[in-house]
């Protein structure tokens, strides 16, 4: 065991696994090759154990430089998880909050952890200086925020940390504030060796086109709002968790206030044990509605991005993307709140309904960080339209609603490929569509007892038409929102009206 030094009090060292023990020792070699104020970025994804690196990073530091170490974070409750795993480390830290207006003790101490903006607020009002800092480590490092602590330390080797190397603003990008680049263990491998757990994924078609850009590159929340809290899509959650997840501990991620409460009054009164949870609640509010969750075995917390950073709830069985997002790094940190491995749990649902899954790729899928760090610009050009997604996705009846139709021996239908065969014959191209309406309409004959249940069994083919539709409105070249929503009613319309004609015995 190495011999305390002032400021670090050996409690107990910490095991690190070989994977860390890996990443520190290239970390420890940039700094021993690099000028003092060098600035480094390290990544590594949720749940590899970023704070437990960077607390043994402290620890060694402090011990062989005798330099005091700033580590800045964006949240509370960061710097309260981040100051608690110091002290495991036997590193003895401060706490610079909204409540430390001065530092008459700062000598005691050779490690600092603070709020950016509260830190910020006091070194430009000379509320007190920070001396003798020879390191400045960054938490979530993609946020833009810290940028303007950088001035006050540009004399300290400053090593930012974080899952995804890409700037929360486009136009600031990483590399312009980090001179290079360390990459960690990838999530397949910490996966393959028991770190984290096994994802199941499951992805729902979702039209985005009615979706709107804001400024910061992400949909606003305003079109967001209106397009999930539409009963349509409020039926489609509800519906995916049901078959995919139900009796699992289950957070769902919004994208706006409004959304998460619609779906709080949806799954309440489906019967489901469910809570909500923004920004506008207090911080004893909060705790209350977190300890409810961690206690709940099938507990179902509906949120708005705030349990994106700072949250560790490792019992999380299924995350459930009621959103869609052009932000990888938002991307990621949802997804990784389902991604920690307790008791027996190796692995965790991931329910998308943003196709964000189509957008980023695989979320266990091997990512080069290097290009994205060096070329955001590039990466951010051919992040794949919800256009091109819409068009290549291909529809795939559920299991459970396939063995509804179960007499039937196909259900699929190419509605491209008889587009092609109509028009190419002189004929209407909406003689695809009566086509389709047809096998519809046998389909739910088949497998009915009589009209009301084919009737009822056709409303059930609701998305399967939203998709035929849609892959018809793109061959037509027509595909406005209204226009696609007027073929979906008329379409409806017209497959019941087939089934009655059908148990009627007329032929069309």
């Amino acid at each position: 065991m190495n011999r305390p030094t002032e400021g670090a009090e050996i409690i107990e060292e910490k095991q690190l696994y070989d994977y860390q023990e890996k990443d520190l020792d290239a970390i420890f070699k940039c700094i021993g090759r690099t000028p003092s104020d060098y600035n480094l970025l390290y990544q590594l994804p949720t749940g590899g154990g970023k704070t437990v690196i960077f607390s043994e990073i402290v620890r060694r530091y402090i011990q062989e430089t005798r330099k005091k170490v700033v580590v800045l974070t964006h949240r509370i409750e960061l710097c309260g998880q981040t100051s608690r795993m110091l002290t495991g480390f036997g590193v003895r830290n401060k706490i610079i909050n909204s409540q430390v207006k001065e530092l008459p003790d700062q000598a005691e101490f050779m490690c600092f952890v603070a709020m950016v903006e509260t830190l910020n607020n006091r070194l430009q009002d000379n509320k007190f200086e920070m001396k003798d800092v020879g390191m400045v480590i960054i938490d979530e490092a993609h946020y833009n925020s810290f940028r303007k602590l950088f001035s006050y330390f540009s004399k300290a080797f400053i090593l930012g940390v974080t899952a995804t190397p890409l700037s929360s603003n486009i136009k600031l990008p990483m590399k312009d504030n980090y001179q290079e680049l360390i990459v960690g263990e990838q999530i397949s491998s910490l996966i393959q060796k028991g770190f984290l757990a096994r994802p199941k994924m499951f992805s729902y078609d979702v039209g985005l086109q009615s979706l709107q850009l804001g400024i910061n590159g992400d949909y606003t929340v305003k079109s967001s709002e209106e397009l999930y809290n539409n009963d349509l899509m409020q039926e489609k959650l509800l519906a995916a968790y049901e078959d995919q997840a139900k009796g699992t501990k289950t957070l769902i991620f919004n994208n706006g206030i409004n959304t998460s409460r619609y779906v709080y009054e949806t799954f309440k009164e489906a019967g489901h044990e469910i809570r909500h949870l923004d920004n506008t609640h207090n911080a004893k509010e909060r705790r209350e509605i977190l300890q409810w969750f961690r206690e709940t075995p099938d507990a179902v917390l509906s949120s708005v991005s705030i349990l994106t950073t700072g949250f560790d709830e490792p019992s999380v069985e299924t995350i459930i993307l009621n959103r869609a997002t052009r932000s990888l790094t938002l991307y990621f940190q949802m997804i990784g709140r389902g991604s920690r491995i307790i008791g027996s749990k190796d692995s965790f649902k991931i329910i998308d309904l943003g196709n964000n899954i189509a957008r980023f790729g695989l979320w266990d899928s091997p990512i080069d960080w290097q290009e994205i760090f060096y070329h955001p610009d590039y990466f951010l050009e051919n992040i794949r339209t919800d256009e091109e997604i819409e068009r290549n996705f291909v529809y795939e009846m559920p299991a459970e609603l396939r063995a509804k139709f179960r007499k039937s021996e196909s259900v699929d239908f190419d509605i491209k490929a008889v587009y092609k065969e109509v028009t190419s014959k002189g004929m209407s191209s909406k003689k695809a569509l009566e086509r389709s309406i047809e096998q519809h309409a046998q389909l739910c004959v088949e497998n009915s007892e009589d009209v009301f249940d084919a009737r009822i069994l056709a409303k059930e083919l609701k998305d399967d038409v939203i998709y035929r539709v849609r892959l018809y409105s793109y061959c037509i070249m027509n595909n406005t929102k209204n226009y696609r929503n007027w073929l979906e009613e008329d379409y409806m319309r017209k497959l019941r009206v087939r089934i009655g004609q059908k148990f009627s015995g007329i032929v069309d």
